[in-house]
């Protein structure tokens, strides 16, 4: 079973960083891509917005369904399907078909993280939890870190559309080593409990501390989204170009990536929600003082201190999600998980751009900071609701 296990851990750790690259080489050029195309601020929101709202509508139901079957399969199609679909961008000659591009797109990926996420955490050994997360974000984070930097070369070499070529090509990779490589079993084989976990929604939201957490992992996903969506909009404000976006963005996932095994472990032995805490507080402030960054060093160093805060709470809110996954369904509490990054995603861009309209470019990262803020509070609230009920000590 413990081999098992590895070689699951081992073949998706490819498999997602494989995909994550794909995916990050066009992050920090999707807004300049969609600028070309006519987006103002407000439709810049709404393309990055239909991407979430699609995760947001199937993973929770993909994630259920999972519990109940097999997950190979949905990882396998969802990759092959982000393979393909990939190459839709290259046909994309006005704002509503990025638009309606970037939703089909995110339903594709809504068959692969989140269900990833589950198979991995339901193969984890318990008490270990932080160390297992934090090394499976690692690849998650390693990904995404390097696709911005190849992005930018890609472009300045090549043109936009040798970006979506590459991330069609990885995701391709991606989808054929899960196809021959990656065991197929049953969750219930890897369930202490054989009765059918209970993992109705209604039931689910019923437990403060996954209130809170689904809270904390809204706000995270807010200062990425933001981050993601207009640091490259602030950054060519300044004239920094296209290739050092990139280093700024990718030096703050690699950060992330780096510091995730040590945390993830120190989320094993300590409080997770106090970690939890720390690292949302060291983000949100480095997010409102990003409107103070005016070049290439100021900005780079804030990204680092928002990826210092990633890697403190992020091992430790997908140990809490692992533990609370035992009883509730492991696909179930992961799609509730990412269905939180994706409303936060969808938020994110969509209030930032209506701010970027009427306001100004500048006010962005500080309503952001402020709203983070006030979602820690909230965090904070329902975690301590949660501990009034004994039974939920459990998960400390």
């Amino acid at each position: 079973m413990e081999q098992e296990a590895q070689k699951i851990f081992n073949v998706l750790f490819i498999a997602i960083f494989t995909a994550m690259l794909g995916l990050g080489i066009v992050g920090p050029l999707m807004p300049i891509y969609a600028q070309s195309l006519g987006a103002t601020g407000i439709w810049l929101g709404v393309i990055f917005a239909s991407f979430s709202l699609a995760r947001a509508i199937f993973m929770p139901i993909i994630g259920k369904i999972s519990d109940k079957t097999t997950r190979k399969k949905f990882i396998t199609y969802g990759l092959l399907a982000y393979s393909v679909i990939s190459l839709l961008y290259l046909v994309a000659n006005s704002v509503l078909s990025l638009t309606i591009i970037r939703f089909i797109h995110g339903i594709a990926s809504a068959m692969v993280i989140p269900i990833a996420m589950a198979y991995v955490g339901e193969t984890s050994k318990e008490g270990r939890e932080g160390q297992r997360m934090g090394l499976f974000n690692i690849a998650f984070y390693l990904g995404m870190g390097a696709g911005p930097l190849i992005g930018g070369v890609l472009h300045d070499a090549f043109g936009m559309a040798s970006v979506f070529i590459a991330m069609s090509v990885l995701t391709g990779i991606s989808f054929l080593l899960t196809l021959f490589l990656l065991p197929d079993i049953s969750p219930k084989v890897y369930q202490k409990n054989k009765k059918p976990p209970r993992n109705t929604f209604k039931t689910l939201l019923k437990n403060k501390l996954m209130v809170g957490l689904v809270v904390y992992r809204f706000i995270n996903a807010m200062g990425r989204g933001v981050t993601m969506s207009f640091l490259p909009v602030w950054a060519n404000h300044f004239k920094i170009s296209t290739s050092k976006v990139g280093v700024i963005i990718s030096t703050n996932i690699f950060f992330m990536a780096i510091l995730q095994g040590f945390f993830g472990k120190l989320a094993d032995k300590y409080n997770k929600f106090v970690l939890v805490v720390i690292g949302a507080s060291i983000g949100a402030l480095a997010l409102m003082l990003i409107n103070y960054a005016t070049n290439f060093w100021s900005l780079l160093f804030l990204v680092l201190i928002m990826g210092l805060g990633g890697a403190i709470s992020m091992p430790a809110a997908s140990a809490i999600n692992v533990k609370i996954g035992r009883n509730y369904g492991m696909g179930a509490t992961s799609g509730l998980f990412s269905v939180a990054m994706s409303l936060g995603m969808i938020f994110a861009p969509l209030i930032s751009g209506a701010i970027m309209s009427y306001w100004g470019l500048r006010y962005i990262f500080i309503v952001a900071g402020v709203l983070s803020f006030i979602g820690i509070a909230i965090f904070v609230y329902f975690i301590i609701e949660g501990f009034k009920d004994i039974e939920n000590h459990q998960y400390k």
